[in-house]
């Protein structure tokens, strides 16, 4: 029997956990959906993640409420997906921050971006009437950008690590209390999509400079929280094992003249005994073995994702 596509039979409400990992730094976890997070200024706060529709993102805000009422300044956005940025209307007149590359390819693709996770993931789609259009960020940087946030509060650093699971992905970094928050370049005990990955720069180089902060707690882009370093060494060694079989089947696959289907079936196989369990992996894969073929095949950037092209993909692969 064909499986439901993508994520459009997750229907159930996730329970939400909001957790305190330090003073004024917050994260707020949904059962493998994707994680957002706030860190308080000396009397503003900067937020990390928008979610999917404002309406999503108010009732993130009613959580963050409970243990601060001080205003949001600026907005982070880890990179350029829907369900990442589409509910910033949310933050009201919060600056709205993120990597070049993210805003370029919200004017290439986020129209097409936001009907493709919509039809897979309507879920997540709180009132969808609520987004007033794409997100526009107000301010974007190249390498890093550091928020004073006042008193005796230090800095946030914002940084780009390299490409990854997209091309404009950016981590939020705490150096006085070693808390990283590292967006979709990391999950814990969750599936990753790289339908829009430069794989074999992220299991590298990408991985090697998030590896490098030494992060104590780790807020990845789905998933638990890692607390210490040997958990945050297994989240990031858990991402970067994903990424080697996934590489290692495909390369194998397409050496030997096999087909994309070949290269999937061999994927699922490799990975499903440690990987399929955990949320959205059966909804990934398809996806983000046809972006790898594409890679090991010489196609630079990610083709652009259309319901259409989604269909198709999961058609050939996943049925």
């Amino acid at each position: 029997m064909p499986r439901p596509f993508a994520s459009s039979a997750d229907l159930a409400e996730k329970e939400q956990t909001l957790e305190v990992l330090a003073d004024g730094v917050y994260a707020l976890t949904a059962e493998g959906d994707p994680n957002v997070g706030a860190i308080e200024g000396e009397d503003f706060l900067v937020c990390f993640e928008a979610l999917a529709t404002p309406a999503a993102a108010r009732r993130w805000l009613a959580r963050l409420r409970e243990h601060t009422a001080k205003p949001v300044k600026y907005l982070v956005l880890s990179h350029y997906h829907a369900v990442r940025t589409l509910g910033a209307a949310a933050f009201g007149d919060a600056t709205i921050i993120a990597h070049d590359r993210t805003a370029a390819l919200i004017r290439e693709r986020g129209k097409e971006d936001w009907e493709s996770e919509y039809a897979r993931m309507p879920r997540l789609f709180e009132e969808p009437a609520s987004i007033p259009g794409l997100t526009w960020p107000d301010v974007t940087f190249s390498s890093t950008l550091t928020i004073d946030l006042g008193g005796d509060r230090g800095d946030l650093d914002l940084a780009y690590c390299g490409r990854g699971h997209t091309e404009g992905d950016i981590v939020a970094w705490l150096p006085r209390q070693h808390i990283l928050f590292a967006g979709d370049l990391v999950e814990t005990r969750a599936a990753l999509y790289t339908g829009d990955a430069f794989h074999q720069e992220w299991v590298s180089g990408t991985l090697d400079h998030v590896e490098s902060f030494g992060a104590r707690t780790l807020v990845g882009g789905r998933g638990a929280m890692a607390h210490g370093r040997e958990a945050v060494r297994d989240a990031i060694a858990q991402t970067r094992r994903f990424l080697e079989v996934m590489i290692g089947e495909v390369r194998e696959v397409r050496d030997g003249g096999g087909t994309l289907k070949d290269a999937f079936a061999a994927v699922h196989a490799a990975l499903a005994p440690d990987y399929g369990r955990w949320p959205i992996f059966e909804h990934c894969l398809p996806f983000d073995v046809s972006r790898l073929w594409d890679e090991l095949d010489g196609v630079e950037r990610p083709r652009v994702w259309t319901p259409e092209r989604d269909r198709e993909v999961w058609a050939e692969l996943q049925d």
